[in-house]
């Protein structure tokens, strides 16, 4: 579908994936998700999730802070409001394939009281 002035109408994701990137100065004392790999994760889960071949429409991406500083890198996945952290690049395809494509919260990556 066009809108006026040619403009295309986005598609409508079924869920986001949204991977905290915020960088603060070294030392700070709520910590620094990018520098704990967070922007490796993001790209580690597009590639994941581009191998899966889902039925549905999702997106992985950057975010600003998600206010969960000490379970970093963390992300967050809407609109279910799952989240998981800290986070390794070993955990991608276990969320990837459990969560996302099973419907299985992973349970031992949950943010306590999220």
């Amino acid at each position: 579908m066009k809108l006026s002035g040619g403009m295309k109408k986005a598609k409508r994701l079924d869920l986001h994936l949204f991977v905290c990137t915020n960088e603060r100065p070294a030392g700070h004392p709520r910590g620094c998700c990018m520098s704990k790999g967070s922007l490796d994760l993001v790209k580690a889960f597009k590639m994941k999730l581009a191998t899966l071949k889902l039925d549905i429409e999702i997106r992985a991406q950057r975010s600003g802070c998600l206010d969960v500083c000490e379970y970093g890198p963390a992300a967050v996945l809407y609109p279910e409001g799952v989240w998981y952290g800290p986070l390794t690049s070993s955990d991608v395809d276990e969320i990837c394939e459990s969560h996302i494509r099973d419907g299985k919260i992973v349970q031992r990556l949950l943010i306590p009281g999220k």
